[in-house]
């Protein structure tokens, strides 16, 4: 495995500048516009051209909304098959990404030059269970912010044996937190809370988020997000956002972290009206739950990969969204409150209570599977592969070899997931209200993936349910002459990056 300056070599030093640039750092960056009461938006972004990677960058920084960059690598080298992204590049083949480990360093820095700062951070998008040469060649262009887990970019994405994937995410969280040795602060994401992307119950999700990021500290890092997708009924939603904000705060006390929520991953709505329709409730969701980032999704989403433009659009679609809930009086949502303020509101109020949700038992069922796991070893990695060993951990639906695939689940009407089976796991009874639904069928299980997409795109043809953007935006204050929204600035002497909607 091969790159031109990025490849799989020694272990890179972090770069004099590089630590510079990344001294505030994507967590930091995140937790000042938190503190702000600005929800950070940001998209999925990659190009295999280094100029159209650029602009896309660009683009992005420069949107109307606040924004951390994206670059999203191709499918040769989330496999590591760097010889096979090599040729395509010598051939002109197109790419689905950007092959980070096998363009020039220089180049990457090139790209990155004066665009990713401590005002605009950028984060590397993989895919990979075996990441190690994507977290060298990230590192050598000066970046140190990337995302996965040794669960989540394994059982769902190859079929690499997860005792693999997690001696290999543990050699990759370790590379990233020896960056800290020259003044840098890197930082996770755990993909945990996306697991299948859909039709995996809120509990089995924030279980995987949280004890993914328990690795991650465990392994040197000490800046971490929790990842929780948008399913199909915002009220389990806003109680699965609310649990997860709180088990990491109660088990990561002493690391950085914040929530960030991905719009929903499944079936998108194929009208451009029903695909905005969901984006902008995601980002209302993100607002009253507390989430601090928002990953968007396009409403090219259900058609092709979407343009830069696409994604700007719906970067100040959901900016305008979210600012518009955050104004907005009402019993989840305290007019003119910052995000920090609602945290602290959770701190001295029950959070369900605080949003006016009820407990459906998925905080109870979270605390039972994180407990069962790390009951089994005192290293979470090796925790991890005794749980699914066992099937205390078990994915509906995953086909990996490593997954016991006893674990069953069914779609209310109303859109709740439930658990149809709960095979082995330690969480039979503890959210019970009645007979478990039926497993699906062939018919229900399609059915259940396209619920989404056919309740949005019927919203979208009714135009009473439809709220114009133009009014979104008014009521969030993005109307001519409306000075933007700010936060405190990095404490050292770079420029601050003013956070908001601008005009």
């Amino acid at each position: 495995m091969t790159g031109a300056g990025g490849g799989a070599g020694a272990v890179p030093a972090v770069r004099p500048d590089a630590a510079a640039a990344s001294s505030c750092g994507f967590g930091a960056f995140v937790a000042r516009a938190r503190a702000a009461g600005t929800l950070v938006v940001q998209p999925r972004m990659g190009m295999a051209d280094p100029l159209r990677m650029r602009d896309g960058l660009r683009a992005t920084r420069d949107a109307e909304a606040v924004t951390v960059g994206t670059v999203t690598l191709d499918s040769y080298t989330r496999t590591g098959d760097l010889e096979a992204a090599r040729r395509a590049l010598a051939e002109g083949v197109g790419l689905n990404g950007y092959p980070i480990a096998t363009h020039p360093a220089d180049t990457t820095r090139a790209v990155l030059r004066g665009v990713a700062d401590a005002r605009f951070p950028v984060q590397v998008r993989h895919g990979s269970a075996m990441p190690e040469h994507i977290v060298r060649a990230l590192l050598a262009v000066g970046l140190d912010a990337t995302e996965g887990g040794p669960v989540s970019y394994c059982l769902p994405y190859s079929r690499t044996p997860l005792r693999e994937a997690v001696a290999a995410w543990q050699r990759s969280c370790e590379l990233l937190a020896s960056t800290r040795e020259y003044g840098a602060e890197p930082h996770l994401e755990t993909f945990g809370g996306c697991l299948m992307g859909q039709l995996c119950p809120p509990s089995l999700l924030i279980a995987v988020s949280v004890l993914e990021a328990l690795f991650f500290r465990q392994h040197g890092l000490t800046s971490v997000s929790l990842s929780y997708a948008q399913q199909a009924d915002p009220r389990q939603d806003e109680e699965a956002l609310t649990v997860l904000g709180r088990l990491a705060g109660e088990l990561l006390p002493d690391v950085d972290h914040h929530v960030v929520l991905y719009a929903y991953m499944g079936v998108f709505p194929r009208s451009p009206g029903g695909a905005r329709l969901l984006l902008e409730d995601a980002a209302r969701l993100a607002v009253r739950a507390g989430a601090a980032r928002l990953i968007v999704k396009t409403t090219a989403e259900a058609h092709r990969i979407p343009t830069v433009g696409e994604n700007v659009r719906a970067l100040e679609t959901a900016a305008a969204a979210a600012a518009g809930e955050g104004s907005r009086p009402g019993p989840t949502a305290v007019a003119g409150a910052h995000a920090a303020d609602r945290l602290d509101r959770f701190d001295r109020l029950d959070g369900l209570e605080a949003l006016d949700v009820a407990d459906t038992g998925i905080e109870a069922e979270a605390r039972a599977l994180i407990g069962a796991v790390l009951e089994l070893d005192a290293d979470v990695g090796r925790a991890l592969v005794r749980a699914f060993a066992a099937g205390y951990l078990d994915v509906p639906y995953c086909l990996h070899p490593d997954n016991a695939g006893r674990a069953r689940t069914s779609l209310a009407s109303d859109g709740r997931l439930l658990w149809s089976s709960v095979g082995s796991m330690p969480i039979a009874g503890l959210a019970d209200d009645g007979p478990r639904p039926p497993i699906l069928g062939s018919a229900g299980l399609i059915s259940a993936l396209s619920h989404v997409q056919r309740t949005y795109d019927d919203r979208a043809a009714d135009p009473s349910a439809v709220a114009p953007s133009a009014a979104a935006a008014a009521a969030s204050g993005a109307v001519p002459g409306t000075p933007r929204t700010s936060v405190p600035p990095p404490t050292t002497s770079t420029p601050r990056r003013e956070l908001g909607l601008t005009t």
